[in-house]
């Protein structure tokens, strides 16, 4: 029996970093256009909406955080929470998302690069990410931590000058006043499932807050490190992407005009800094999607170790760490090995089936909330009513509507792999005659 363990070096600050990384913030403009259209020009108004819905999912996060802390996220709260057969659909259902994370970032990386360098093929640039990718998650956690931090520096700077410069064009030339609008919340004929339609687009953009619990075993202290992180990430990144798209609207306020909608972040951004930053935009952009790349990579790793490590999934292969470097080698390879399907697959397949997986397993966890702590734990006076069932449930409604408002394309896609999951568990359980394998806690 191996007892190589995760090792515990993680603490909040670079945990929230790995979250906003996954997150990538500048995906608030590589959505800005299609949202911009999608909603009349009420972007900020759509990503309110989203993040009134994350956080309520987030909170969910946190507690079970504090109740299972231990890899697995979404996969480990339902298993224990609700079912063995339950938790092994919601993980079979955010594995999907794990998976292809990271192969949409790398076809943006090389797209981006094809762009500027157009005599490299892009299969290069695809080749290229994912060996440099896969050999910093191998070596191990502090490594990723290390090349995290200088990653999310060059976003936050390349936010931070956006602004500046967004702020300055609408000084220079119209005044101080159209600061304040009401114009990117408020559109006259548009209605409210305009924002809501929105909203289901660009919850995208905030996965990643859900990423940083699958750390939980080499996180110091995670019963409290883990419920903070994954509500300042939520917050932060919601009010980076309000802030950021409400001076968009206010800067190019014409969002039908846009030649390409995939483009329109570009031309906003060269209208108010010109060549230097529409060049400061895609170092951002490609170092961005290597850095979403690098932790949605090494977060399908753990969680592939969690579930190899129950016997869902042959336990000597994904439940297999390196004696000296504690990672789940095996699992991060295999990753690797399925990112070369980027190779011949679109952008559209591949981001069609994400946000199907992350809605239900967020609906899940915040009915895990309700059975452990409200059901079983009988935790339910005062605050606690409200942090064991209200916000859970009013968390379900929006995750399942906004779920429910998925294109046909992603939903039928969601299905089909939904469907493969449970003839597997058919398999795996004898047809439900015998229970699959369930973790057994070990918090130390």
């Amino acid at each position: 029996m191996q007892n190589t363990r995760l090792e515990r070096t993680l603490t909040l600050a670079p945990l929230v970093l790995f979250g906003i990384s996954f997150m990538a913030l500048g995906t608030v403009f590589s959505t800005y256009g299609i949202a911009a259209q999608l909603t009349k020009g009420m972007v900020p108004a759509a990503y309110i909406l989203a993040l009134v819905a994350m956080l309520f999912t987030a909170l969910s996060y946190g507690k079970m955080a504090q109740a299972y802390p231990i890899s697995g996220s979404a996969y480990t709260y339902a298993q224990r929470s609700i079912s063995p057969s339950i938790g092994f659909m919601v993980g079979w259902s955010i594995l999907v998302d794990y998976l292809f994370i990271p192969m949409v970032n790398y076809l943006v990386f090389a797209s981006f690069m094809n762009a500027a360098f157009p005599a490299v093929p892009e299969y290069v640039w695809i080749l290229l990410m994912l060996v440099i990718v896969t050999g910093i998650n191998v070596r191990g956690i502090k490594l990723a931590a290390r090349v995290n931090l200088l990653i999310n520096l060059c976003a936050i700077l390349f936010i931070v000058t956006f602004c500046f410069f967004s702020i300055r064009h609408i000084v220079t030339n119209q005044s101080v006043f159209h600061l304040f609008s009401m114009s990117p919340f408020f559109q006259q004929g548009a209605g409210f499932s305009t924002i809501i339609a929105g909203a289901s687009l660009l919850c995208f953009s905030f996965l990643g807050f859900d990423s940083i619990t699958t750390f939980a075993e080499e996180v110091k202290n995670p019963e409290k490190t883990l419920p903070r992180a994954v509500l300042i990430v939520t917050m932060v990144g919601g009010l980076i992407f309000i802030l950021v798209s409400y001076l968009s609207q206010i800067v190019y306020p014409d969002y039908a005009s846009f030649p390409d909608p995939d483009s329109a972040a570009f031309v906003v951004i060269q209208n108010v800094g010109g060549d230097f930053l529409a060049t400061f935009a895609i170092v951002m952009v490609t170092t961005g999607t290597f850095g979403s790349a690098m932790v949605s990579h090494a977060s399908v790793g753990r969680l592939l170790y969690s579930m190899g490590r129950d016997g869902v999934l042959p336990r000597k292969m994904f439940g297999y760490l390196h004696p000296i470097w504690k990672t789940p080698i095996v699992n991060l390879l295999l990753v690797s090995l399925i990112g070369l399907s980027a190779l011949f697959m679109t952008l559209g397949m591949a981001a069609s089936l994400i946000n199907f997986g992350a809605f239900l397993a967020f609906s899940c966890v915040n009915i895990c909330v309700i059975m452990h702590f409200y059901i079983r734990k009988k935790d339910r006076a005062g605050w606690s009513l409200f942090r064991t069932l209200l916000f859970p449930i009013m968390g379900t409604v929006m995750d399942l509507y906004l779920l429910s408002s998925l294109d046909s394309y992603s939903l039928l896609l969601g299905i089909i792999w939904f469907c493969i999951g449970f003839i597997y568990l058919l398999v795996l359980t004898k047809c439900f005659r015998q229970k699959p394998p369930q973790m057994e806690i070990d918090a130390a």
